[in-house]
């Protein structure tokens, strides 16, 4: 058995296939594209799903990946043994309608036993019950004996995810020894201990599950293979666990520096050493994706993710900041197969380093909402915390269940778990219903999935404004058609068109489709199912059909607008990693005519000079005229020129290459300005948050900026108009007034006091006399709550003894004051006993100390009648 590093392994999977003429495909984003029934990709063959069901094209029947994948469904368990981890690689090899059974089985073998070098007499392998032709290829054409091929039920052996292609597995175990085995007698194949790890996982999609229980022969029969990367380093580094393997052990070697602990001397310590082991790698490999953390979906997951390893660094004595230090070594290990590692690193440190910032501060909030629901607890008796409360505690303020149930059974209390769960599931059903019903696919079948998978439309809009053509297909009224009158609302698909359809953030083109017969008025243009392009609009004239010879001409001033907002995205983003860091990536975008919407990732608001010096740079590189070249390349030669790529976004092996200048170099599939020039000027309208650790910047262009400025100057001369002012004169005379209305202020207030004195001094003298004690009873009119305290207090001052009571309303709000002075609280004076009555008969509520008390009420014609029943209330007390 040969010993290899995990880096090792992936490359020789992926060359022994590319040896069978299989294409090597990059690892898909761990963003599900256009899949409801994922929340994150979780398998090798979940990103392929559209070329399996033959809705989409595959670029080769034959297709080889090694897909980064995070399953979460037992988080738990996490650390608590050395099986379970969130991240993990799964190789696989994939056949559209091309090899069967017959190939891969032989194939599999060979890669194991001549590649791999995996002795023989370690291997069996399983085959489900029904499929003796798997049985027979493995023993006659391979030479596995028959004592080493198991037969397994549909529950271990059959692949099916509600409706749609199934088949069933041949799966590969090791014998890793009688050390690793639970040491019972019947312990063989398929027994639940560490013995026989089954690690390559053959499918063999034959048959399709129909609604009614029935499977159907599929007559593109397909091949879906997974090989758990990290599953077959253990085997062949000749360790216990993953975490054990060459670049996890890297990382674990790291949390223990940091931490200062040894593994393997202490269960506990163990835990959280893997814990934050492996959740480092997934946190690290979804923030280079661009998942962002939230309270909902996947940016959820992230946040759970990050915060459990934050919290068991402090479980492990790790007092500073630790999280952006364990990604540099996960990038380190693994850029070399995922670039994009080394190119999002400022970013992914940036983020983490946030995050587990607001992790530790949400401690202490939640630290201080623990004790107070305690102190709650033992006032009122009771000795088992709500799952209610515990899961708020959880779920919006990501206090840790674990740290709740210790701080609890400190105090003798403890925890509703099943009422906790209960809340968890409910949860979980909220976020699935978020999601949407969905099919295999994860999405709900459209019209256009009736279209023929192969047909396609070229796109020649790069070049040229308008083309002849011809209508391959129609849609007319939600129905595919052959035909389209006047008045039809329709979708129209051409052989080759001009039209850009919307996509990368830019919006489609608008236009003229006509033929002999007939003419369409385009208002949208999109990429339906298969990435065929749909042109939408309605049929103004005549009759149009499929067949028909037609010539096709995009709206170009509105196209020009377009290019000049899209181009300037591209200015905008280098200037904002100029100023802010190169932390910021665009995190989204809208590109249409009229303005410009750019989301970027940085994790504060920005300050006028950031944003004056963003403008400013942006302005600098339009004056310059710089030449917008275009070119293709492929992925590596575009990372060697310094593009950008984006989050999300699905690349080819050849890529298309916008480069302004050599300022800005990004990869990018939208229509540009030929120079940087044509764009005129750029206005930055508005900056704003739209999402933790998202800004969003809108702005203006071209014809689109003039017109703001011509807003601008129009109301500056209005303004002038109305302040009697030249332009020049206007910040002068603006001046005078604030410092003439600040004067005028000062007046008023001196008015009001010398007023209110009055007003007191008045109030005093008439107070009611009740035992030595006076009261004043009073309706302030239209007072606000803080001028109503103030009016209270100097009443009560010059009282000497006696209780206040003040009433207002203020902008449409009712407000009650009563104060009492401590020599009436003595005598029985209770401020918060009077108040509730007062606020009661205004359809109100409130109460406070028995010296002070605030309240409202709703209803500002019973002010009168509260005021006596307060005064009644009060005269009662010391009566």
């Amino acid at each position: 058995m040969k010993y290899m590093g995990v880096n090792e392994v992936r490359e020789a999977f992926l060359k022994f296939f590319e040896g069978k003429d299989h294409l090597r495909l990059p690892s898909a984003s761990l963003i599900p594209h256009n899949d409801n029934s994922l929340l994150l990709i979780n398998s090798g063959m979940a990103p392929l799903k559209p070329f399996f069901t033959g809705q989409e094209t595959p670029p080769r029947k034959r297709v080889t990946t090694c897909q980064k994948c995070i399953r979460t469904g037992d988080i738990e368990n996490v650390g608590k043994t050395a099986r379970h981890g969130t991240f993990f690689e799964m190789l696989g090899d994939f056949s559209f309608g091309d090899y069967f059974k017959n190939e891969i089985i032989p194939w599999s073998w060979e890669f194991v036993t001549k590649v791999m070098e995996l002795p023989e007499d370690k291997l069996y392998v399983t085959v489900y019950q029904d499929d003796d032709e798997a049985a027979t290829i493995w023993h006659e054409k391979v030479g596995v004996p028959k004592d080493r091929i198991f037969y397994m039920g549909k529950e271990d052996n059959f692949w099916e995810h509600g409706t749609g292609p199934c088949g069933p597995c041949s799966e590969i175990y090791y014998d890793r020894g009688e050390e690793y085995g639970c040491g019972k007698p019947d312990c063989t194949v398929g027994c639940d201990c560490d013995r026989y790890m089954e690690f390559w996982n053959l499918v063999f999609t034959q048959f399709n599950a129909e609604p009614d229980g029935t499977y159907t022969e599929l007559e593109q029969k397909n091949i879906d293979t997974g090989m758990g990367l990290e599953r077959m380093a253990t085997i062949l580094q000749g360790v216990d666990s993953i975490f054990d393997v060459d670049t996890i052990k890297a990382i674990r070697d790291a949390v223990c520096g940091i931490a200062g602990v040894k593994y393997g001397e202490d269960h506990k310590t163990d835990v959280s050493i893997r814990v934050i082991t492996d959740h480092i790698r997934s946190v690290t490999f979804m923030t280079s994706d661009g998942i962002l953390p939230s309270n909902e979906g996947r940016g959820y997951v992230l946040r759970r993710l990050l915060r459990r390893a934050a919290r068991h660094g402090k479980l492990l004595g790790i007092k500073d900041l630790f999280l952006a230090k364990l990604s540099e070594v996960v990038i380190e290990n693994s850029k070399d197969a995922y670039p994009q590692l080394e190119e999002k690193k400022d970013y992914i440190f940036k983020l983490l380093t946030v995050e587990e910032t607001g992790f530790y501060k949400t401690i202490d909030k939640g630290m201080e909402i623990l004790k107070a629901d305690i102190e709650e607890m033992k006032a009122k008796g009771k000795k088992v915390m709500s799952g209610e409360k515990s899961f708020r505690l959880y779920d919006t303020y990501g206090f840790p269940t674990d740290l709740t149930l210790e701080i609890l059974e400190e105090e003798g209390l403890s925890l509703d778990e099943d009422a906790f769960q209960a809340e968890m599931q409910l949860q979980k059903e909220r976020a699935r219903n978020a999601r949407g019903t969905s099919t295999y696919m994860g999405a709900d079948e459209t019209i256009y999935h009736r279209l023929p998978v192969d047909m396609e439309t070229a796109f020649a809009g790069y070049d040229v404004y308008e083309n002849d053509s011809e209508i391959i297909a129609i849609i007319a009224n939600d129905e595919v058609s052959d035909i389209a009158f006047e008045g039809n609302d329709v979708s129209v698909f051409l052989k080759e068109t001009p039209f850009y359809a919307e996509s990368g953030g830019q919006i489609g083109d608008n236009g003229i489709i006509s033929t002999d017969k007939g003419k369409i008025e385009i208002t949208d243009c999109i990429k339906v199912v298969g990435g065929k392009i749909a042109h939408i609009g309605k049929v103004i004239e005549g009759v149009v059909e499929v067949g028909d010879k037609a010539h096709a001409a995009i709206d170009v001033p509105r196209r020009m607008s377009i290019s000049r907002n899209h181009s300037a995205t591209h200015l905008l983003q280098k200037a904002l990693r100029t100023v802010l860091g190169t932390h910021v990536e665009q995190a989204g975008s809208y590109v249409s005519a009229d303005r410009l919407r750019f989301d970027f990732t940085h994790f504060a608001a920005m300050t006028p000079e950031e944003i004056e010096k963003v403008e400013n740079m942006v302005n600098e590189k339009i004056l310059e005229g710089l030449d917008v070249n275009i070119s293709q390349c492929s992925m590596d030669e575009a990372r060697q020129k310094g593009a950008m790529a984006l989050f999300g976004e699905k690349y080819g092996d050849v890529v298309r290459v916008v480069d302004m200048g050599g300022y800005s170099i990004e990869l990018c599939g939208g229509a540009h300005l030929k120079n940087t020039a044509q764009a005129g000027s750029f206005k930055i309208i508005s900056e704003n948050g739209v999402a933790a650790g998202v800004r969003r910047i809108e702005a203006l262009t071209g014809v689109g900026a003039l017109e703001f400025y011509k807003k601008e100057e129009d109301e500056i001369k209005e303004i002038c108009k109305i302040l009697k002012a030249k332009p020049d004169q206007l910040l002068t005379r603006l001046e005078n007034l604030v410092k003439e209305e600040k004067s005028a202020k000062k007046e008023l207030e001196a008015y009001k006091a010398k007023a209110a004195a009055g007003a007191v001094d008045a109030l005093c003298e008439n107070a009611l006399d009740v035992n030595g004690v006076k009261i004043v009873a009073s309706n302030a009119g239209d007072a606000d709550g803080d001028s109503l305290k103030t009016m209270g207090d100097k009443i009560k001052d010059k009282l000497g003894c006696g209780v206040v009571i003040l009433a207002s309303a203020g902008n449409g709000k009712v407000s009650f004051v009563v104060m009492a002075t401590d020599d009436a609280v003595k005598k029985g004076a209770n401020a918060g006993k009077i108040v509730k009555v007062a606020a009661e008969c205004a359809g109100g509520g409130g109460g406070g100390k028995p010296n002070m008390a605030r309240a409202g009420g709703k209803d500002a014609s019973k002010i009168d009648e509260a005021l006596k029943a307060a005064e009644a209330e009060a005269k009662a007390q010391l009566g």
